[in-house]
């Protein structure tokens, strides 16, 4: 398993070693020893699985402190275009977005920590999205931000008059109006 750092500190790219032949394929998918190796002592409490259709935009989705969630994902079938933006108050990257196109053939991951808010648009036909949280779902703590804020100009990959929405999504604020409350970890 490789962990690369993106532009953004503390999100990570996770690369599986893939082992394959006429049968098929093996990886391990997640190995607690290797985060720890790599300085990430995390407890994953919960699993999470959608399942969509082509344009479907997902997020931008994050919890408040003090339920904040650390999220591992990954896809099962199809194409992702996995986006998550910094939310940490006094971190350089502030309001900053790193985007990744994760794939059942590529198998790479994106670890989020605590401080993101997080998305995806399907680029195929259909997309199964798997991924694991340090927290456990709180709707008292459910916050987002708006898709499409032009302040985070994030390029979802998907014509705007192909995207779906659910209402909750296309109803989420602004991010200068969104109730953030991370800190930036020098560390």
């Amino acid at each position: 398993m490789k962990i690369i750092k993106s532009p953004i500190k503390d999100l990570l790219i996770i690369e599986p070693k893939v082992f394959g032949d006429s049968r098929g394929y093996f990886f391990e998918a997640f190995n607690e020893n290797v985060l720890k190796e790599n300085g990430i002592n995390i407890r994953f409490v919960q699993d999470n699985q959608s399942s969509s259709s082509y344009g479907v935009v997902r997020g931008l989705h994050y919890q408040k402190d003090p339920k904040a969630q650390t999220k591992l994902v990954r896809v099962l079938e199809g194409t992702i275009f996995d986006v998550a933006v910094d939310c940490r108050k006094g971190s350089p990257s502030f309001g900053k977005w790193f985007g990744l196109e994760l794939t059942a053939e590529n198998k790479k991951q994106l670890f989020i920590p605590k401080g993101f808010a997080h998305g995806f648009s399907v680029l195929s036909k259909n997309a199964v999205v798997f991924y694991k949280c340090d927290e456990f779902y709180a709707p008292e703590s459910d916050a987002g931000i708006l898709y499409n804020d032009p302040a985070l100009n994030i390029d979802w990959q998907i014509p705007e008059d192909k995207i779906i929405l659910s209402e909750k999504d296309a109803r989420q604020p602004l991010f200068s109006d969104s109730p953030i409350n991370f800190k930036f970890n020098r560390n």
